[in-house]
């Protein structure tokens, strides 16, 4: 894959999201808090600080690969069943809207799961089967 192709500047927004909702937490214990304060109380102990970095740093391999267009679709996958985990356990139960109606909800997760599926089969379903 051309790291400029016509998914560049989708794989790039999407990169920066995942940048951004990754890096400042691993500098502000964002991470570790996830991690103790509800992985862990959720049912993971004694591994949520673990599943928490194992998250973040995997958003911050996605973002790497995508911006560089290598192991696009390994990536864009492992980052979707991340999402859709997230959406399991902590956003469905807040409803769609992640502001507005609403906070923390499924949306914002939703979009980002067909925004990596657009960049995964850039043809559409049509050409990948």
């Amino acid at each position: 894959m051309k790291i400029f192709n016509n998914t560049f500047l989708l794989r790039l927004a999407v990169a920066i999201i995942l940048f951004m909702h990754s890096v400042p937490g691993m500098f502000n214990n964002g991470v570790n808090t996830f991690g103790t304060l509800y992985l862990d109380q959720i049912g993971f102990a004694p591994f949520g600080i673990f599943l928490a970095w194992t998250i973040k740093l995997s958003h911050l391999v996605a973002a790497l690969c995508l911006l560089f267009g290598k192991y696009v679709k390994l990536t864009s996958l492992v980052t979707i069943l991340v999402l859709i985990t997230g959406i399991i356990l902590i956003h469905f139960k807040e409803g769609w809207y992640v502001v507005g109606g609403g906070r923390n909800g499924v949306e914002f997760n939703f979009l980002l799961i067909f925004a990596l599926l657009a960049i995964m089969f850039p043809n559409g379903l049509k050409k990948a089967a």
